[in-house]
């Protein structure tokens, strides 16, 4: 069994402008890189390993948050934020407005709800396969993972992990937090859901 705390990136200028980022890189605000230190500071001592969107501000995340420290981090590009095409980079409230009829059909050019979860699984059954611990661990820390990624992300944890209905996900984001909670187990019941 392995313990996930997922995070967010943290604030980028895009988020301060109201501009969905999509899979454009974006670059963390005065605001985010000290929301990055924090969460260095939440996570630094209890996961045995972070893994993040290779996104360039789920990068600048980790980075600032985990600079210097012996944790291996793991950039992982299905870990990144739907891909909204033609939309990428346009204002949050145009992207947004429709989400829902996203979750099967892509954006112009990019892909649905659906693929998130597709490929969120994929990377759900390589971490249960390859985080493994051979024997009970010493402390929780050592089967507790970080997963810092996206909106789209999280969606996908909720979806796959606590088998809520994409619509409903999707269709009432939680506000932000620091840090939500998941446990995997046999993954192999996850990998065809969307």
């Amino acid at each position: 069994m392995i313990h996930i705390v997922f995070e967010t990136h943290s604030t980028t200028t895009d988020n301060e402008h109201g501009i969905a980022t999509g899979w454009l890189p974006g670059v963390l605000s005065e605001a985010g890189r000290t929301q990055a230190r924090r969460l260095g500071d939440r996570h630094r001592n209890s996961v045995a390993a972070v893994y993040a969107s290779d996104l360039a501000r789920a990068q600048q995340t980790v980075s600032i948050a985990f600079g210097g420290s012996p944790l291996p981090v793991v950039l992982d590009a299905r870990l990144r934020e739907c891909d909204y095409g033609s939309l990428n980079g346009r204002p949050t409230a145009e992207v947004h407005a429709h989400r829902l009829a996203h979750i099967s059909t892509p954006y112009p050019g990019g892909e649905s709800f659906e693929d998130v979860a597709r490929r969120m699984a994929a990377f759900l059954h390589d971490l249960a396969n390859t985080h493994r611990v051979p024997q009970p661990p010493s402390s929780e820390s050592a089967t507790r993972v970080l997963i810092v990624g996206h909106s789209a992300t999280r969606f996908a944890l909720e979806h796959l992990l606590r088998r809520r209905p994409l619509t409903e996900v999707v269709g009432t984001p939680a506000p932000w937090q620091p840090g939500w909670a998941y446990t995997l187990g046999d993954t192999s019941t996850d990998r065809g859901r969307h």
